[in-house]
């Protein structure tokens, strides 16, 4: 059967989603604080549009009743938010880089940052805080 490409015809479907609110302004803070930048690769990548690249990642979730707080949040590249969201990467108090053992894969590790420390915003009040790190490595991380 040869290929048509204008012969695909597909149903649209209407959805309706509950889910908590995710609040714009918690994107902003995070990028400007951490200056479009991850925090874990230190890549600052800017598309075609001039828009950053890199994405707000709650520390806590939202889903656990994590707040939109700068304190709360990370800037990291849409393949590390993957990686921390799912455990496989953390940080310790000190801000030191935690990965899970047989989790992630050698070529994804030379990704991060060769002083494997978070990169963390000059301003005291906009880096991560503790309560939030220690709720992540103890209930999300799998290291």
């Amino acid at each position: 059967m040869p290929y048509e490409i204008d012969s695909i015809d597909r149903q649209i479907v209407a959805q309706i989603v509950q889910r908590p609110f995710r609040d714009r302004a918690f994107s902003v803070a995070i990028k400007a604080a951490y200056q479009d930048t991850c925090a874990v690769t230190g890549l600052k990548l800017i598309n075609g549009g001039g828009r950053s690249e890199v994405q707000a990642a709650h520390i806590r979730p939202v889903a656990d009743h994590g707040p939109d707080s700068v304190r709360n949040g990370l800037a990291l590249s849409g393949t590390v938010h993957w990686m921390f969201d799912r455990g496989l990467i953390s940080v310790d108090d000190d801000y030191s880089l935690l990965i899970a053992s047989g989790g992630v894969p050698y070529t994804i590790t030379r990704l991060i940052n060769p002083e494997r420390r978070l990169l963390v915003p000059e301003r005291p009040d906009e880096r991560p805080h503790s309560q939030f790190l220690q709720y992540h490595r103890e209930m999300v991380f799998k290291g």
